[in-house]
């Protein structure tokens, strides 16, 4: 599963799957660079690939827009875009306020479209191009205490389904992971104390089929499949990451 010379943008990619992501990725080849508000993860992330790192809030569409711009401009063009970027709140409606619903849909659902809106102009030039989005088991199952978070996914699964269909004739393919329950940061973000080893294991054993948590680079391993040609006729899928999860 060869990426050789491919040009890659990795959001999100300063911790978790994102940098997972962008790791494997350079490891396979592609030129990455890493966009996160992170500033010092992402730079330390990029060093790391190679690459390079570019700070900003992708639900900035200026920001967006010229994050592709800029990566097209330096390299020539873009070919896989992987929207890792995404924050949670664990939180019923009525625990949930105005600013953090709003910035939980900026976040994960218009830095998705605004950073795929940038990417396809260009990739349509090229004829080619492959996106890949990060949903969730919950954008399609949801689950008690996290409503914006489950609505946010449920959106991006969408936004990967009609985007697919609009640009398959242009040789551009757009698919979306939806992880389960992975050991990143964010599976601790939001809970009113970091879960130990035990809690985790607790939840692996009463929620996960298999029995335990995913490493990030177990998704990352599915987000290069994707990229590459390997998946030459996959196009709208939702890819669920979840151990058996969704299988109930």
């Amino acid at each position: 599963m060869s990426l050789d010379g491919r040009v890659a943008v990795v959001t999100g990619g300063a911790s978790g799957m994102g940098e997972a992501t962008a790791r494997l990725l350079a490891g396979s080849g592609a030129v990455v660079t890493v966009v996160d508000l992170d500033a010092d993860g992402a730079e330390r992330v990029s060093d790391g690939c190679g690459g390079r790192a570019l700070v900003g809030d992708v639900s900035d569409p200026v920001f967006c827009s010229q994050a592709i711009d800029g990566v097209v401009d330096a390299n020539g063009r873009i070919d896989v875009l992987v929207n890792a970027a995404g924050i949670v709140l664990r939180a019923d409606a009525a625990g949930t306020d105005d600013d953090q619903w709003r910035r939980m849909m900026a976040v994960n659902v218009d830095g998705v479209f605004f950073m795929s809106r940038a990417a396809v102009g260009h990739m349509v030039d090229r004829r080619s191009g492959s996106i890949i989005n990060f949903g969730s088991i919950w954008g399609d199952v949801g689950a008690a205490g996290v409503v914006a978070y489950c609505a946010s996914k449920g959106a991006v699964h969408q936004i990967t389904r009609a985007m697919a269909l609009d640009y398959a004739a242009d040789g551009i393919r757009i698919n979306a992971v939806a992880p389960g329950e992975v050991n990143t940061p964010m599976l601790s973000a939001g809970r009113p104390a970091p879960p130990t080893a035990e809690d985790l294991q607790r939840l692996a054993d009463e929620t996960i089929p298999m029995g335990r948590l995913a490493e990030p680079e177990e998704v990352a391993r599915v987000v290069a499949f994707l990229a590459s040609d390997d998946a030459s006729y996959m196009t709208g899928s939702i890819v669920a990451v979840d151990a058996g999860y969704t299988a109930r």
